[in-house]
């Protein structure tokens, strides 16, 4: 059984920095593409980063380039995202998710999705 968790938002200045973390249960980080998608109040989704360990790809969202990385930990079965230059516009729920085929992560009817984290920057 495949769980994703995310974790680590918060209330943050802008220009301030927040690491996210997504702890995976029953999960081949080789085999996936495995990101964040965001989704602000009223807003459309959006996908903000993923990586393809297979395809060896990474995809950022253009309003997210030089300010937020992705990254894992294989050993950890985790996944981060470090976010810097924090803007107001950034304020959403974070969801880690994984497609075993699509790249980049579709918006919707991804084959895994987890519980978000509140991420809110103020001005």
């Amino acid at each position: 059984d495949v769980q994703l968790q995310a974790s680590g938002g918060g209330l943050v200045q802008t220009g301030g920095s927040l690491r996210l973390s997504c702890t995976s249960a029953g999960f081949n980080f080789d085999t996936m593409t495995i990101g964040w998608i965001r989704q602000a109040p009223g807003e459309e989704r959006e996908v903000v980063a993923c990586f393809s360990n297979k395809i060896g790809r990474t995809y950022y969202e253009n309003s997210v380039k030089g300010r937020f990385t992705i990254s894992s930990d294989n050993a950890k079965n985790t996944v981060y995202l470090q976010m810097d230059a924090l803007l107001p516009e950034d304020t959403a729920v974070y969801h880690c998710a994984a497609d075993e085929i699509a790249f980049p992560l579709p918006l919707y009817d991804q084959d895994y999705w987890g519980k978000g984290t509140q991420v809110t920057v103020s001005s």
